[in-house]
């Protein structure tokens, strides 16, 4: 890792981002230890375990004795573990997948989004003795805004579709799945994923740098639900770092949930390393479950679920008929389908479930499709729903690049 960082002090070192090296290999071109120094990988995508620690203010010193709950624009968030705040601060806990008690369709990811982008929030507290307090912040007045990511980055997920006729809820599609087996969402980044192309962690380490949402942050060590299959991390970042292009909101069929986006650097200090930075989506596998449950697994395909397809829709407002209401703008995950028939680029997620609800074409996107085998028939499905952003996942992916050639971030 020394050697690399003083090739890299003095302009030597080769840096790709996973993406170029998949190119290359796709390309049929030939990699070698000798060529590549650093590759940058990355992921973007619904990272339920999203939590927020926020030391902010409230009041005048001497107002109130101890918090009893506390909202943020009518989200729940956790106060303690002080037991007074007479200096009218307090220590909150803000969970990514909470819910507005007072605006619609309204969670801690949309909320993260509106604090990084400098907007003012309503922080109410409710203390010991149901005395409410109230007072608009804006992020720059929170002396402590750090993010944790309690299971982030995970090297593979699990798919699903819904073989039953009745639709159903879940967080795993943007609104409940219609079936039988004509639906089908998907999360993971597949070959440019940290993880995949670090299976044994031979790199990725508790320790390590990595960007989170665009800002420097630590790999405190494997996260929740990790498992040698399935490795996943926990991650720290501070939030007024943080790009709010690659944080936010996504709405689900079980209400709003958060998205995030990692880059982590993978040193190539020997073969084996390489080799396995040679990963393709071909290689890397995805189960199919029911949308009923994780425990119900249906097959297993692959991440070539990626390849030749779109990771951004184009739009037909010509094809519009003016329907009331709008689909798209109801069940866009991200809000980004607007009245107009346009789609706010720096919005969009690219899920592609703005060109599903559409009945005449306006949005319109190839997100693929699927064949498996399943009640010993051949399934076909198209893909009806992404919840990961392989070109979020890029863009961070190539943020790190050139953060470690200009020399603002060190391995």
């Amino acid at each position: 890792m020394k050697d690399i960082q003083e090739k890299l002090d003095s302009n030597d070192a080769v840096v790709l981002t996973a993406e170029e090296l998949k190119t290359k290999l796709r390309n049929n071109e030939e990699v070698t230890v000798d060529d590549v120094d650093v590759v940058t990988c990355g992921t973007s995508g619904i990272m339920s375990g999203t939590a927020a620690l926020f030391h902010m203010p409230v009041s005048e010193p001497g107002k109130f004795n101890k918090a009893k709950e506390v909202y943020i624009n009518g989200i729940p968030a956790y106060p303690g573990p002080c037991p007074n705040e007479l200096l009218g601060s307090v220590d909150v806990m803000l969970y990514g997948t909470n819910h507005s008690e007072t605006i619609d369709n309204y969670g801690g990811g949309f909320l993260l989004k509106d604090l990084i982008m400098g907007k003012s929030v309503e922080v109410k507290v409710i203390d010991i003795e149901d005395n409410e307090f109230t007072k608009t912040i804006t992020l720059d007045e929170i002396d402590t805004a750090r993010l944790f990511g309690t299971r982030m980055a995970f090297k593979n997920y699990n798919s699903f579709t819904n073989p039953d006729s009745h639709a159903q809820k879940s967080i795993f599609n943007a609104s409940p799945m219609e079936g039988p087996f004509n639906s089908y969402s998907f999360s993971g980044c597949g070959d440019v994923n940290p993880l995949a192309n670090d299976p044994n962690q031979d790199v990725i380490k508790p320790g390590l740098k990595v960007l989170l949402n665009g800002a420097e942050g630590i790999i405190i060590d494997n996260g929740t639900r990790s498992s040698s299959d399935k490795p996943n991390l926990l991650l720290t970042a501070n939030i007024k770092d943080m790009d709010p292009h690659y944080v936010g909101g996504y709405k689900t069929g079980m209400g709003p949930e958060v998205f995030d986006s990692v880059a982590i650097p993978i040193p190539v200090l020997n073969e084996d390393i390489l080799n396995n930075l040679k990963v393709l989506n071909k290689d890397i596998p995805l189960p199919v479950c029911d949308i009923h449950g994780r425990h119900l697994p249906i097959a297993t395909i692959d991440y070539s679920v990626w390849d030749n397809t779109d990771y951004r829709p184009t739009t037909n407002p010509e094809n519009c008929f003016e329907c009331i209401p709008c689909l798209p703008e109801i069940y866009c995950p991200v809000n980004a389908f607007k009245k107009d028939k346009t789609v706010d680029t720096d919005l969009c997620y690219g899920c592609g479930y703005c060109a599903t609800v559409c009945p005449r074409g306006v949005p319109i996107i190839n997100t693929g499709m699927v064949s498996f085998e399943s009640g010993d028939k051949l399934r076909k499905i198209p893909v009806t729903c992404r919840q990961s952003d392989k070109k979020r996942a890029i863009e961070i992916a190539n943020d790190l690049k050139e953060a470690i050639l200009d020399g603002s971030f060190k391995l």
